[in-house]
């Protein structure tokens, strides 16, 4: 049905047609070239046979057909589509015509009918009146034209202080507004008034148009009232809501049930330790980009064939955590899903989303962050704020500053984010710079302690490593160690055994983690060849009762000398295969020899055999040391409030108020901070756990804070980045000067020259430079819990 509004519009409602088979040969040409030219001018088109015996085609059109172009060609369409009717009537009195229908179709189905060409006749008379109708909305479209031409004449480019980027905004909507389909989902239709509509009520280039409805554009609800998260006590719905189809969903989810009993313990636990005080349930979208098929997602096809499990391990030991703390959870791992939960418009992500981001939290990897910046468009710069990179090897400050890193030689393929470094966090405690989020190895209980205490054999190793590459080369190591002990190995293969794995090594193939454990408990020795770097294993193997020996690196790994390093956001230098092993846990349950010096190695296989270890569990990798760790982040952290605690100057250096907030420490080596002021200040770790301290030239602040039992705290740079601190340590400044560097504030000695930070992004306690000696902010941290300090909880 086809009707014509007042405004010029034309509304095709429904166009249905019953066919029988011989005359779909006959009309069949005209009228698919009339549904498509229907369909092609918005509608939607679909055939099917209804019954046994009518073939049914019907057409929708809904909306506005507004283009003097588009209405122009329906009406030549027309015009062709009559005259082709005329041929067909004259061939109807052809005898030839009927000769050839005849031969094609049997007698007793073709009914030669008097009325076909009445009915051919019928069809084109009302293909004519379409045309008419065309006709009458061409006029009409000529007379709107003129009404919007005059509108979009009416909207001039408003010159507002306020909104200096308004006129440019527009000249790039007038050359590329068709350049994404998002525009016009958000109403942008070529005119000078859409633009502007769309730039001030969509975007925020322009100031709002005085003539429009600013109520309307305005959000109709508010946001509904904080629900108090509460502590969950099981995780069936956890399970569901990681789903299934991928091997890496399976293997997280056996994760999850195997620690269940662990995780509820140490909900109840932290629960009683914070006492019912009040947490506020944030809503948060998990989403797994590396498990994504637009990123490959090579996980999943790996998984039982002796992949990394790493990322895997902690995925599902984050979705625990979280779920059990009570706040409100969405799990995607396709682009589909996150499209769908973001509210992103159709089109190629250069819009804004339609409707505020629901989640208050995102939690995702870089394969997801690349997905949300292409996607959300301008509204990734608006909440990125709200993301939570798990990242594992991390990404210092001087590599996430995209401007500085570019200009400085930092730029890399996984940095520039400009994010705030803290929202990077890592598998293990690298830097400071970030935060560490950790994963969580199981805890023995005590009948599990006494059945290892009697069934550990001390001539046993197992090597970490399930690729058969790991073991290329390592024939002198396995030399040595096969006098003295029994050599197990979990190497995957198919069919055929690894000629890398030699004959004297007892190859399990790739187990179950469970088996993998068991096998953990019998042995004494678990040996690395120098990689995977800083993987979960070796803290798997100490909590079962190993010893874990690997190499020291001379010199240590870094991006300068190896591959595997090469275009990570880091400059960090590893001086082992598990630095965290080596320097937070340490002999006698972790050994760190030179595997080039064949004594040393040898001397160390002898010693472990008669050193006695039991199992050990860092604190803060256990279920509750991972509970309360992410507990506090959710709770303190917050990168959308920007304003910074403290007034500052002209020159952007934060200055308090009078007296100075820091003291001199009675040895005069450090300051230290003013109890009388914390408490007027509300920030995250708390100030009254600072302390100041000035580096040597060539240290980072990492290694300062260390030497003095603290950590490197970058939230406390911004009450140092002022003259005042230099004189209460007794620096003199000669001359001062504020650049963007991550190395500032600091002093060059020899000219006493002071260097103040003029990016607080590139705030870093990574870094250091033989030039300068390092103002360097230090803080406490609760024991087993280096993440936290001892009033951060």
């Amino acid at each position: 049905m086809i009707t014509v509004n007042s405004d010029g519009k034309i509304m095709i409602r429904r166009c249905l047609v019953t066919l029988r088979p011989f005359r779909i040969f006959v009309l069949g040409i005209g009228f698919f070239t009339l549904c498509f030219l229907m369909t092609s001018l918005g509608g939607q088109f679909s055939a099917r046979r209804l019954g046994d015996s009518p073939f049914t085609i019907r057409t929708e059109v809904m909306g506005a057909l507004e283009s003097r172009g588009v209405l122009r060609k329906m009406s030549d369409m027309l015009e062709m589509m009559v005259k082709r009717m005329d041929v067909l009537a004259r061939l109807e009195n052809s005898t030839d015509f009927r000769k050839g229908e005849e031969a094609r179709f049997p007698p007793d189905r073709f009914q030669p009918a008097a009325g076909l060409m009445e009915r051919i006749q019928a069809i084109a008379q009302n293909v004519s009146d379409i045309a008419v109708k065309v006709d009458q909305i061409l006029q009409n479209s000529l007379m709107n034209g003129k009404v919007i031409e005059g509108r979009r004449d009416q909207c001039e480019v408003p010159r507002d202080p306020k909104y200096p980027d308004c006129s440019g905004k527009v000249e790039w909507m007038r050359a590329r507004w068709t350049s994404d389909p998002c525009y016009a989902f958000f109403g942008v239709d070529g005119t000078e008034c859409s633009f502007l509509i769309y730039l001030s009520e969509v975007e925020w280039f322009c100031p709002p148009l005085p003539w429009r409805n600013q109520t309307a554009a305005m959000p109709s609800s508010k946001p509904p009232p904080r629900v108090q998260a509460a502590f969950r006590s099981n995780l069936s719905y956890l399970l569901e809501l990681i789903g299934s189809g991928k091997e890496s969903l399976i293997f997280m989810k056996k994760r999850v049930r195997h620690l269940a009993s662990q995780w509820l313990l140490a909900t109840r636990s932290l629960a009683q330790k914070l006492k019912g005080r009040r947490r506020d349930q944030k809503q948060i979208l998990i989403h797994i980009g590396f498990l994504t098929e637009e990123s490959g997602d090579v996980f999943s096809p790996r998984v039982l064939k002796g992949g990394p499990l790493g990322e895997m391990v902690q995925w599902a030991d984050i979705l625990a955590a979280l779920f059990l703390l009570g706040h409100s959870l969405k799990v995607t791992v396709s682009l589909k899903e996150l499209q769908n939960n973001l509210g992103v418009p159709p089109g190629r992500g250069n819009c804004p989303l339609t409707v505020p981001l629901p989640f208050d939290l995102i939690y995702t990897d870089y394969h997801g962050l690349q997905q949300m910046k292409q996607h959300m468009g301008l509204s990734f710069k608006k909440y990125r704020c709200r993301v939570r990179v798990i990242d594992t090897f991390g990404t210092e400050p001087a590599y996430n500053l995209e401007e500085y890193a570019t200009l400085h030689g930092y730029r890399t393929n996984w940095g520039y984010w400009n994010l705030n470094p803290k929202q990077f966090m890592t598998m293990f405690p690298h830097t400071p710079d970030n935060s560490f989020m950790g994963f969580v190895s199981e805890e023995l209980n005590e009948t599990e302690r006494q059945f290892i205490k009697s069934n550990k054999a001390s001539s046993m190793a197992v090597v970490y490593g399930k690729e058969a590459s790991i073991w290329k080369g390592k024939e002198k190591f396995l030399a040595i160690l096969n006098k003295y002990m029994e050599i197990h190995g979990t190497v995957y293969y198919e069919t055929q055994r690894p000629p890398e794995v030699p004959a004297f090594v007892k190859n399990h193939g790739l187990l179950p983690q469970h088996e993998f454990q068991q096998l953990l408990r019998k042995a004494k020795l678990f040996i690395g060849f120098g990689f995977p770097y800083e993987g979960p294993a070796p803290l798997e193997a100490i909590a079962n009762g190993c010893v874990f020996l690997q190499s020291r690196f001379n010199p240590p790994h870094s991006s300068l000398n190896h591959e595997f390093f090469r275009g990570k956001p880091t400059s960090r230098e590893v001086s082992s295969q598990h630095p965290y092993a080596e320097d937070f846990i340490g002999k006698p349950h972790v050994w760190t020899v030179d595997y080039n010096n064949s004594e040393e190695f040898e001397a160390a296989i002898k010693t472990i055999m008669r050193t006695k270890v039991d199992p050990y569990v860092p604190y803060e990798y256990t279920c509750e040391g991972m509970l309360e760790r992410i507990h506090a982040y959710i709770q303190h952290q917050d990168f959308c409030a920007g304003a910074s605690p403290l007034p500052a100057k002209p020159n952007g250096h934060a200055v308090p108020s009078s007296p100075s907030p820091f003291t001199l420490s009675p040895n005069a080596t450090h300051l230290v901070w003013s109890y009388n002021t914390s408490s007027a200040l509300h920030v995250w770790p708390p100030v009254s756990s600072m302390q100041v301290w000035v580096s040597e030239a060539g240290q980072a602040c990492t290694e300062t804070c260390q030497e003095h039992g603290l950590v490197c705290e970058p939230t406390f740079f911004e009450f140092l980045n002022k003259k005042d601190v230099f004189l209460q340590l007794r620096i003199a400044c000669d001359s001062t000067e504020s650049e963007m560097s991550h190395l500032y504030p600091a002093l060059a000695e020899n000219v006493q020259e002071c260097y103040f930070q003029k990016e607080p992004l590139l705030y870093s306690c990574a870094g250091y430079s033989t030039k300068y000696q390092r103002l360097c902010p230090c803080r406490d941290y609760r024991k087993g819990q280096v993440a936290l300090c001892r009033d951060c909880l």
